[in-house]
């Protein structure tokens, strides 16, 4: 090798691998401080892409996650609305049969058409304040059935059904005028109040129903978020005991390229020793 004092190739090759070694430590000291071992599109493009794809996907599921949790809720609050009625139409039975008793005096039958007519106003309130989020599915305020989100694209839904138990309406057909002035009226309003209990309960099962699938499917998106979440984490998540090990080895392999580039560069002062 021609010994020269212009050109230090043993120099060169030390700085070139000095510079691999401190980009590939710079490149492990950046995945242990991020913990990504993709960190942006310069890392790998096509990996960060796919990574960045799923990211969206799963902020769209963020979003069904909360239309759902809404949607549950609506299904609670008119679920125990429709409980609180149940009963309050079963109190009611009790009144009505009361009242077919055509021994009774007036003052029993007043009382008891007093507490009828309490009893009806009470579902009156239940019915009206079964609201969440400005949603009330069951006072018939609503015109049609609602629409949640079930996939991160919003091209799938899940229905909750409008269902009307207010009094006087095609569930609960006995109205809040109605009242216990005879054994006679009370004998044809309780033929209305079993027609009301059937239908109620049939359609707190139908909401039921449609509640638990919603829970369902709730159950199922929390779950592909988790999967998604590790599919994530398997594209750009570093090995941080890998890196770990890496940086010791790339510290040592730092500390001997910086060494042998002093001693190439030192290289030149043996020409000195040729011209004594």
């Amino acid at each position: 090798m021609t010994v020269s004092v212009h050109t230090n190739t043993s120099a060169m090759i030390a700085l070139q691998n000095l510079t691999s070694t401190n980009k590939k430590l710079e490149e492990s000291q950046n995945r242990i401080s991020t913990g990504l071992k993709v960190s942006s599109a310069k890392d790998n493009a096509s990996v960060y892409a796919i990574a960045q794809g799923q990211r969206a996907d799963l902020n769209g599921l963020d979003a069904v996650t909360d239309s759902l949790n809404r949607a549950s809720s609506i299904a609670d609050v008119s679920m125990a609305a429709g409980s609180s009625v149940s009963d309050l139409l079963n109190q009611l039975r009790e009144k009505v049969v009361g009242a077919m008793d055509t021994s009774i005096d007036t003052t029993s039958r007043n009382a008891l058409n007093s507490d009828f007519k309490s009893i009806l106003s009470q579902i009156s309130h239940v019915v009206e304040n079964a609201t969440f989020n400005g949603a009330n599915i069951i006072d018939g305020s609503m015109s049609s059935s609602i629409q949640f989100i079930a996939n991160s694209d919003a091209n799938s839904t899940i229905t909750l059904s409008v269902r009307t138990i207010a009094l006087g309406g095609p569930i609960i057909t006995l109205t809040a005028g109605s009242s216990l002035s005879s054994a006679t009226v009370a004998s044809s309003l309780l033929t209305k109040l079993d027609t009301s209990i059937d239908n109620l309960n049939a359609n707190l099962g139908a909401l039921g129903s449609q509640a638990k699938q919603i829970e369902g499917h709730l159950s199922f998106v929390s779950k592909l978020k988790d999967s998604i979440t590790t599919g994530i984490g398997n594209l750009v998540d570093a090995d941080m005991a890998k890196e770990s090990a890496q940086l010791q080895a790339l510290q040592v392999q730092q500390q001997l390229g910086t060494q042998a580039l002093s001693i190439a560069n030192q290289a030149p002062q043996q020409i000195l020793s040729l011209f004594k």
